[in-house]
């Protein structure tokens, strides 16, 4: 019998604005970007989708995601303290925090996601059903 993921039950959580999702903890992350991300940016920054992708984004093997800026250590390019300057706007891969495949096992979420977002343990219970639905949805972005 396949045991039950560790957030069966559910998991507390609400972003608590600490902008510590937005910087790199030793490594750059890739801020991938689907089409509808891109769309979202063109408008807010009010350009064009080309003209977003040239200014703002690299591509390789078929990926678009935002350029990153040396001087920021490998943190967003768009966090301004620990603030999101481009929130509205925010890409998926922001949207879905800390629901995301690679974070969804016992380990790595006691590790590294509990102890590191204080939004974790607060505010509205996200439940099984809904955890499995944005990591669905995560997976379907991932593959476009």
């Amino acid at each position: 019998m396949p045991r039950k993921p560790f957030y069966s039950e559910g998991i507390r959580f609400e972003c608590q604005g600490s902008g510590k999702c937005c910087t790199s903890r030793g490594t750059y992350g890739f801020v991938y970007l689907t089409e509808q991300d891109r769309n979202r940016f063109a408008k807010f920054f009010n350009l064009t989708v080309d003209e977003f992708i040239t200014k703002h984004c690299n591509t390789k093997n078929g990926w678009v995601f935002l350029k990153d800026d040396p001087s920021k250590n490998g943190d967003c390019v768009y966090l301004e303290g620990n603030r999101c300057t481009t929130y509205e706007a925010r890409p998926e891969q922001c949207r879905t925090w800390p629901f995301w495949p690679e974070n969804m096992n016992p380990k790595t979420w006691s590790k590294d996601i509990e102890g590191y977002c204080p939004g974790v343990g607060k505010g509205k219970l996200h439940t099984y059903e809904e955890i499995k639905a944005i990591l669905g949805v995560q997976e379907d972005t991932d593959e476009s």
